[in-house]
């Protein structure tokens, strides 16, 4: 049975809440109860923090001894060299997942510290975006 772990940073907690337009109508909890359903032949530990230093700490816990990474740093995603350079130390592939189309929003929301670090990066797909990183990991 495979073992991921899907990271969720600040204010992704709020999916369902906050700007449906952009995220989508589902509340994370649902989202994510449903996605444990769908892919019950799969251990998914799923966290969410606001907490950069959180993010690096499960990153470090996890990046030896799970199958991969899911991670939609939020925020975090434009700013963070500490969490671009936990990934790069870790085993785990790691795969970097935006509920929107970071491309087609704000200009400073197009430059990823992650992208480099990690496997791939999905966005775009709404909800669904996890799903296929999911998807992509399982053919790891």
């Amino acid at each position: 049975m495979k073992n991921i772990l899907i990271i969720n940073g600040p204010n992704i907690n709020l999916t369902g809440k906050r700007e449906p337009g952009i995220y989508g109508n589902i509340s994370y909890d649902d989202f994510f109860s449903q996605l444990a359903i769908i892919y019950n032949n799969v251990r998914i530990t799923t966290v969410q923090t606001n907490h950069e230093g959180k993010i690096i700490d499960l990153i470090h816990e996890y990046g030896f001894e799970c199958d991969g990474i899911i991670i939609n740093a939020g925020g975090y995603t434009h700013t963070s060299v500490a969490i671009r350079d936990a990934i790069a130390a870790v085993k785990a592939p790691v795969i970097e997942v935006h509920i929107s189309n970071i491309y087609a929003r704000e200009e400073f929301r197009h430059k990823s510290m992650l992208s480099p670090v990690c496997k791939g990066t999905i966005c775009g797909f709404g909800m669904n975006s996890y799903k296929l990183a999911i998807e992509a990991l399982l053919l790891e």
